[in-house]
């Protein structure tokens, strides 16, 4: 897998303390998942591969790296947990010591904001990366604000329209980032706010309502009802389609769908080319917001060099699995002159939903003599998904 552009500091190094629950906020579990089991799921979903790195209590750090690196699967090598400061300014710097080389972009997020979507990961990311400053995202302010004395007398009522209420994840240029936190002498209450007094530009992107943060026991219990909810007895259901094309190799044998096609010019590719799988894969991750194949098992990686397509597939099932869904069916179609795959189609769907665990259906057809695969060079196989939250 190539090396990833992006890190992700999760700061989960808070006491909780105004929960009440005599443990670690982020370990605190909601609906049977902890907070910070919640918030690496949410990560991992980015589009492009992420570094993420984990800053935990010291007495937790072994426990933090297990959950993340769990949820990580295939791609538990890009996890790093460290052990936080006794400031949460002390926390990121932990974090960002342990931020790999190729790095040029790193986020900054509070485990407490389990549930922010994946997509604004995405977005913050993107937007640092093209403007070199510093990106947050913010919500309006609904509420009159006003500007209070120590005593409480109110002295002032702020023009709402200019204030915004400030989100995780934050998202600044590495190496600005790194010198800001050097050069930092006093507490800042975000990463924003010492980014900016360092002199950078901090510009902002809109913020999600499901980024809220996790601080009292009234929001403990409104995170249980969103979890209760995406798991309630209605399910969610989201679908999802994937394509792949490989070139044939009459020198390579040919595997498709899982099964083995003797005397049939094979495909070439990293693994053994198998575009039905690749395609139900990149189906099943866009179906359940995990990115794409080439991101979960990239050709950089040598562990799937050769591999098969079975174990691209039960590796995806295991990863939608783990963000809270199951698969209701798949279908795949092949576009080629060869091979038939009539003869041989009950084999392939019966093999097919017993790798996926649901009914998949195959069909296949004809360019008509158009494009490379009606010129015999090569095969298309395109894939949609449908997929349910559960339980």
């Amino acid at each position: 897998m190539h090396e990833p552009r992006t890190a992700v500091v999760i700061v989960a190094a808070g006491s909780g303390a105004r929960l009440g629950l005599g443990e670690p906020k982020a370990f605190v579990r909601v609906a049977g998942r902890t907070l910070l089991g919640h918030a690496v799921a949410s990560v991992l979903g980015m589009t492009a591969p992420a570094q993420v790195v984990v800053v935990a209590p010291t007495d937790r750090v072994e426990a933090a790296e297990s959950i993340a690196r769990e949820l990580a699967g295939p791609v538990a090598d890009l996890v790093t947990a460290v052990a936080g400061g006794s400031t949460r300014q002390e926390s990121v710097a932990a974090g960002l010591a342990a931020v790999r080389g190729s790095v040029d972009v790193v986020l900054v997020h509070d485990a407490a904001r389990a549930f922010t979507p994946s997509s604004l990961f995405d977005t913050v990311a993107d937007a640092a990366r093209a403007t070199r400053a510093g990106v947050l995202p913010v919500l309006p302010v609904a509420d009159t604000i006003k500007q209070l004395k120590r005593d409480g007398s109110v002295v002032g009522t702020p023009d709402r329209s200019e204030l915004a209420a400030a989100q995780t994840p934050q998202g600044f240029p590495r190496a600005q980032l790194v010198a800001a936190y050097a050069g930092a002498t006093v507490e800042h209450t975000d990463d924003a706010a010492l980014f900016a007094a360092a002199g950078h530009a901090v510009t902002t992107v809109s913020g999600d309502p499901l980024a809220f943060k996790v601080t009292t026991p009234w929001d403990l219990s409104r995170a249980e009802t969103l979890a209760a909810g995406r798991s309630s007895d209605v399910p969610v259901f989201r679908s999802g389609i994937g394509l792949d094309v490989h070139a044939f190799d009459p020198e390579s044998p040919l595997w498709l769908g899982g099964v083995y096609w003797p005397d049939e010019p094979g495909l070439k590719g990293h693994s053994d080319g198998d575009a039905v799988c690749h395609a139900i894969c990149d189906a099943l991750l866009s179906a359940a917001g995990l990115g794409d194949i080439g991101g979960r098992f990239g050709t950089a990686d040598d562990r799937f060099a050769g591999a098969h397509g079975d174990v691209f597939i039960r590796e995806t099932v295991r990863l939608v699995a783990g963000a809270g869904y199951e698969v209701v069916n798949v279908a795949v179609q092949v576009i080629a002159n060869q091979p038939k795959l009539a003869g041989r189609r009950v084999e392939l769907e019966q093999n097919l939903s017993g790798l996926v665990g649901a009914p998949v259906s195959v069909s296949a057809t004809t360019s008509d003599g158009l494009g490379f695969p009606g010129r015999g060079e090569g095969l298309t196989a395109l894939a949609t998904a449908l997929i349910r939250s559960v339980n």
